[in-house]
């Protein structure tokens, strides 16, 4: 059976008794969950923005709405990784139609480095992965959510499925046409 993300970061990680106690008020237990899943949270939302400062912004939304729902949150069926995904989407959806109304762009300077002669790898590195975030944008919304979630969240087929509703091989025929349609969007260096 492969491990899923979630067993790759803390074996021993009792998930259900760690949001009970969390919702019982322990301190110690919510900020067990925090930094569980803090990193792929994170990975997620800068996947889908291209500003480090409003990736960190979003997800520190995305957990003050986790503590203020957390004692809505049941365990039915759904995982509570899941849950909190659905509400990093939903924090990511609205924050991205908050920023087209305002319609800012911001300049390329602010988005791209200055080249500097000892910093070329990380130059390329942020060349490239802002090529590939435009591709994804290109993408169908099923398709890149998809992506966004496997590869920029790190999470598991199976965990994206429960995240996004769907079964795992509806997930893995709309990985498989993304990264069909990214190979062709995206150059090969």
């Amino acid at each position: 059976m492969a491990e899923t993300a979630t067993d790759e970061l803390a074996p021993d990680f009792d998930e259900q008794a760690v949001v009970e106690a969390a919702q019982d008020g322990d301190r110690e237990a919510l900020s067990l969950l925090y930094d569980h899943y803090f990193p792929r949270v994170y990975r997620y939302v800068s996947a889908r923005l291209s500003s480090t400062e409003d990736a960190e912004d979003v997800t520190t939304e995305i957990f003050l709405r986790v503590i203020e729902n957390l004692r809505s949150f049941s365990f039915r069926g759904l995982p509570f990784g899941a849950w909190v995904f659905r509400i990093a989407r939903n924090e990511v959806v609205s924050f991205v139609r908050r920023r087209k109304v305002r319609s800012q762009v911001a300049p390329l300077t602010d988005t791209i480095p200055d080249p500097a002669p000892d910093h070329t790898e990380e130059v390329h590195t942020a060349l490239t992965m802002e090529v590939v975030r435009a591709a994804t944008a290109k993408l169908p919304e099923a398709q890149r959510q998809v992506i966004e979630l496997r590869f920029g969240a790190g999470l598991s087929v199976a965990e994206t499925a429960r995240v996004l509703g769907k079964t795992e091989n509806t997930v893995k025929v709309l990985q498989h046409k993304a990264i069909a349609k990214l190979q062709t969007m995206v150059p090969l260096q």
